[in-house]
Formats: C-alpha cells, sequence, structure tokens
C-alpha cells in the first residue's frame, strides 16, 4: 500500500503548540506529514528562516514520520515534487476558511489533483497564532501553554523579555 504523505505549510514564526496539535491530528489520518516552512517573505519574520527549521526539528525531530523542509517556490508545485497526498490547514475561525477556500481553489486550478484537508484545532489552541504569540512576547506576557518552552526560551532571548 503506497504511504500517504501530506504537506502541512506555513511560516511557522514561531512554532506553536496549536501547529504541534495540528501535525499530532494529521499524523492520525497519513502515515507521514512534511513541514514545509515558508520564508515569508511578505511578513516581517522575528526567526530566521534556519531559526523556525532549528526550533521545529527541536519540537518535532523526535518523530520519524515529521520530515521538515523548506518551501520555496509555489505549494502546489512542492505537494508535486513530494508526492504527497493532500496539504493539511488548520481552521481557527470563519476568516480562516475564506483564505483558506480561496487558496486551495487556486491550487485546485494549477493542479486538478490538489486536495486540502482542513483540520480544527483542540479548543484550548484556537485563539492561538504566531503574530498573538510575538505579541504576547514582545510585551513580556506568560506563554504558558501556548508555545513549547523552547521557543518560550528563544522568544525571551529574541525580544528581551521576562514572559
Amino acid at each position: 500500500m503506497k504511504e500517504k504523505i501530506a504537506v502541512y505549510p506555513g511560516s511557522f514564526d514561531p512554532v506553536t503548540n496549536g501547529h504541534i496539535d495540528l501535525v499530532e491530528r494529521g499524523l492520525r489520518i497519513f502515515d507521514r506529514i512534511i513541514v514545509a516552512v515558508a520564508p515569508s517573505v511578505k511578513k516581517s519574520p522575528l526567526f530566521t528562516l534556519e531559526e523556525r527549521i532549528e526550533l521545529l526539528g527541536e519540537v518535532l525531530g523526535g518523530n520519524a514520520r515529521v520530515e521538515i523542509n523548506v518551501m520555496d517556490g509555489l505549494l502546489v508545485d512542492f505537494v508535486q515534487r513530494r508526492k504527497a497526498a493532500a496539504v493539511i490547514r488548520g481552521l481557527r475561525a470563519v476568516s480562516d476558511f475564506e483564505y483558506e477556500f480561496q487558496m486551495s481553489l487556486m491550487n485546485r486550478k494549477m493542479d486538478p489533483a490538489f486536495e486540502a484537508v482542513f483540520l480544527m484545532p483542540s479548543a484550548r489552541y484556537t485563539y492561538l497564532s504566531s503574530s498573538i504569540i510575538k505579541e504576547v512576547a514582545r510585551f513580556g506576557g506568560s506563554l504558558k501553554d501556548m508555545v513549547p518552552e523552547v521557543v518560550r526560551r528563544r522568544l525571551k532571548e529574541k525580544t528581551n523579555r521576562k514572559g
């Protein structure tokens, strides 16, 4: 039987417990997940691409079913090259759905075989986003239960705060 591979793309700036939750949920459906880290040229990342890959490796690297890669270019091309069955995307709110729906339709226009699987995070992570995490970190707020400890420490270093 052919291995079912999914791609989970994102900027992961930084990786949150919500991201980890989606990887764990995805592994219930797929044999392997490729976490595809995008350079995020439109955003101003706090962590470099190399730092984000390093953090993901520290958090997810112990799982042989998870692979971490850099994704450059179009998602649809990356998915084809990796022979993935689908893309995993998280939906926290209606606004996420509208954006993800539009992106999935565009990807399907470029490749009719493109599939997207939308997963809802655990209720305790529905409010989490990397942007919110960075904002809380900048002002020294507590990040307990929002990010892995290694990420909390690195955020503290980057923002020179105690949070």
